[in-house]
């Protein structure tokens, strides 16, 4: 009798912790959006961040923008005793790489590592872009203050690390000011083989790129709204992996797809206010973001960003025609929204970086029975209480339903039909926190 009332007072904490954590809501409230305000306009007063700019100026150029970001990482390490390992990843681009490349240019990188206190190899990441650009990409000398794009994304990342630093959690949290991605996705082409050439193992890559306009081109005024890109499946998938997804399921359920169905949950959860659109698209039609080189090699990664976009306000040179007031300055960021998406990223570094690892080797079965049964290796995480099964119809975009089934390998869901559900299954730490959810990767008949 004892051990059954354990367990449901267990399983009861696990079902009320996720949503009465007040450490969740203490991040959200400490956001601060004049800090937000203050750090664009410092980043937009270099006057360009050129990825070509000058790097040897004090008060112009991508140099010294780059030094700015690394000191306000250092005294954000510095108020946390030492909390962050704060670097430069820098790779060599050469003349001619492609039509954005001029000269050679070393592309450099702004890190801060806060490793975790129990899976130090385990790295989930925040980044925003460092450079700007005007109508010319090839222009590197005219004022480009790129103050939504991308002052916002590296402005609220800093604050992201300035909050989030006064935690510890069990696997690592990454923040990272990416250069070079007006002239190629270059800075994350640089972190991505970097990160493979350490061995890290990346839970995922959250790109924040233009997340302070709310009024867009179309005259739509929208502060709560925003969206999610994120790929249907990986492009490194074997020809195995591709048959099986034929005829099993899951072209919308890569590690990409579970990363943003985990931002959507977690934001619905703690910040009801706000409105997460999940895209099923890579990136903008046609365009391209710095989470892409991170897909390009296997790893998740996902574009968070404003709903509505102003394109007389993206790569313009400052000027005014008919009216209409062109480039990316100031006085067009909304402060307090670039602090909702800064929170909204923040919450999930932190759930995702206090939740256990998640299970491995899922596989399923149910064919031709009234049920469907689920396998997995455990994550032998002493922390992690047990797993829960999600399921959802096969044209619902989100997890809509679920199951906590304790700390087991193997389960039965008895009157669902496989036929007509996909299914996953993400770990549950001890405070309720979980790992993303893991798709089958397997099916078995027995």
């Amino acid at each position: 009798m004892k051990k059954i009332l354990t367990c449901l007072v267990l399983l009861l904490s696990v079902l009320l912790s996720a949503q009465t954590d007040s450490r969740i809501y203490d991040i959200i409230d400490a956001i601060s959006a004049s800090r937000i305000e203050k750090d664009i306009n410092t980043l937009a007063n270099f006057g360009t961040r050129h990825t070509l700019s000058d790097t040897l100026s004090n008060t112009r150029g991508i140099g010294a923008a780059r030094r700015w970001i690394k000191s306000e990482f250092d005294n954000i390490s510095r108020d946390c005793n030492n909390c962050l390992n704060v670097f430069y990843q820098k790779d060599m681009v050469t003349k001619g790489t492609n039509q954005r490349i001029v000269k050679d240019v070393m592309v450099v990188n702004v890190v801060a590592i806060q490793k975790g206190t129990k899976y130090p190899n385990r790295y989930i990441i925040m980044s925003g872009d460092i450079d700007s650009r005007v109508t010319d990409p090839n222009n590197y000398t005219s004022d480009a203050p790129g103050a939504n794009d991308n002052a916002s994304g590296m402005a609220g990342t800093i604050e992201a690390a300035r909050i989030l630093s006064k935690y510890t959690f069990e696997n690592s949290i990454i923040y990272v000011g990416l250069s070079g991605e007006e002239q190629g996705l270059f800075g994350g082409k640089g972190l991505a083989g970097y990160a493979q050439k350490n061995n890290w193992d990346i839970i995922g890559v959250m790109n924040n790129d233009m997340i302070g306009n709310i009024k867009g081109v179309d005259g739509v005024i929208d502060n709560r709204s925003f969206r999610i890109f994120s790929e249907p499946v990986p492009p490194t998938e074997t020809e195995k992996e591709r048959k099986s997804r034929r005829f099993y399921g899951g072209e919308v359920d890569g590690i990409s797809r579970q990363l943003a169905r985990y931002v959507y949950k977690t934001t619905k959860l703690y910040m009801p206010e706000m409105n997460p659109m999940m895209i099923y698209r890579l990136d903008r039609f046609g365009r391209g973001g710095h989470h892409r080189p991170f897909n390009d090699v296997g790893f998740a990664g996902i574009r968070i960003m404003e709903a509505h976009e102003n394109y007389t306000q993206q790569h313009q040179d400052i000027r005014e025609e008919n009216t209409i007031k062109y480039g990316d300055v100031v006085e067009h960021v909304n402060f307090e929204y670039a602090a909702k998406l800064t929170a909204v990223n923040a919450i999930n570094l932190a759930s995702i970086a206090w939740s256990p690892p998640p299970p491995s080797e899922v596989k399923i079965g149910g064919i031709v029975e009234p049920s469907t049964k689920l396998k997995w290796k455990k994550n032998n995480d002493p922390n992690c209480i047990g797993y829960k099964i999600y399921w959802r119809d096969t044209t619902s975009p989100t997890w809509d339903y679920s199951r906590f089934v304790g700390d087991i390998n193997t389960f039965t869901l008895k009157g669902i039909v496989i036929d007509n559900f996909f299914f996953g299954i993400s770990s549950v730490g001890k405070d309720g926190y979980e790992s993303p959810v893991v798709f089958p990767s397997e099916v078995f008949r027995n």
